[in-house]
């Protein structure tokens, strides 16, 4: 999208720090929303997770504004920062679910993440044992599955059937939850 197309002056001689900012802004918004809420879809594949990648990435967008030279380059700008701030998802430290002391005292936690974090917890504790443990063994000690097959005494084949099994009656009863 060119400056022309958001009505936006050219500023080859005044620079973006003397326009408007927030109008600069809501141009750009309304410009690109739909393409960034779609890749951000794409990049997580969750409609809320996706949400709030755009409301993360508009904000740093704002923030950063005046480092925006070219409102040519704005479309890849923004994608660029919304790539990363996916990335910035998986460097966050996630919170372990095994100690429920520890995460009902942790004051950054909000209220449905120990709602949900307590409903997988009950869901992992109705799975049979004979699928909780290779599960538990794979997600959180981060075990494959010749690994798994080698403590549980096991062929990989049982260990394939088991988690499989696993995973489907865990999202059976997060179904029910």
């Amino acid at each position: 999208m060119t400056a022309a197309a958001l009505n936006l002056p050219d500023w080859s001689r005044t620079g973006p720090l003397t326009q408007n900012r927030q109008c600069l802004f809501e141009a750009l918004v309304q410009a690109h929303a739909r393409d960034l809420h779609r890749y951000a879809l794409w990049l997580c594949h969750c409609p809320d997770t996706a949400q709030d990648l755009v409301q993360d990435t508009l904000l740093r967008a704002w923030r950063a504004l005046d480092n925006l030279r070219d409102i040519d380059s704005a479309r890849p700008w923004l994608l660029t920062i919304l790539r990363r701030e996916n990335a910035r998802r998986f460097e966050r430290p996630c919170l372990e679910i095994s100690d429920p002391d520890i995460q009902a005292s942790a004051p950054s936690v909000d209220c449905d993440t120990r709602i949900e974090a307590l409903v997988l917890r009950n869901a992992l504790a109705r799975l049979a044992p004979e699928y909780r443990e290779p599960l538990l063994m794979q997600v959180l000690e981060g075990l494959s599955y010749a690994e798994i097959a080698t403590r549980m005494e096991l062929s990989e084949a049982a260990v394939t059937t088991r988690l499989h099994r696993a995973r489907r009656k865990l999202l059976e009863l997060l179904g029910e939850a």
